[in-house]
């Protein structure tokens, strides 16, 4: 084929590629598969802890604990983004989103997203581990302010 036939060719190809209508989207876009609420399950964590800020504070410190640094934190939302460069022979970066928020004020509900090189962490023991060391940081945030009350 010649440069003239090449460019006969893209002539009439784009134009009919120009007529394909946009697709709908699929209706299930926007729902949650068996996979995702299983996932969802183990990002979530209900501590009996009155006072998000309390929470918001364990959260912060459990992060900075494990080696993480704060990019966000917006208290009034309940939301902290923290990233770190993971180390131990894997190269690459996770993130770390976090949601705090009151479940009718006697608990309040915590719910992790990690990204490993932006690809979701889906290992329980990961979620485990965080949950374990935000447990940690309420206990001693409590015990130091039942300290300074006596």
């Amino acid at each position: 084929m010649n440069s003239r036939n090449i460019l006969l060719f893209l002539a009439i190809c784009f134009p009919l590629q120009a007529c394909v209508g946009p697709q709908a989207p699929p209706e299930n876009l926007l729902s949650l598969t068996e996979a995702q609420m299983k996932i969802r399950n183990f990002q979530t964590r209900t501590f009996d802890a009155k006072d998000n800020n309390e929470v918001l504070r364990a959260v912060t410190s459990a992060l900075l604990d494990l080696g993480f640094i704060i990019e966000r934190a917006n208290a009034p939302m309940g939301l902290i983004t923290a990233g770190k460069f993971a180390g131990e022979g894997f190269s690459g970066f996770v993130e770390v989103t976090v949601i705090v928020r009151s479940m009718g004020g006697k608990q309040t509900e915590v719910r992790a997203n990690a990204l490993f090189n932006t690809k979701p962490i889906e290992d329980p023991k990961v979620y485990q581990n965080f949950f374990t060391t935000v447990e940690r940081s309420l206990f001693v945030a409590h015990t130091q302010s039942s300290g300074e009350k006596n």
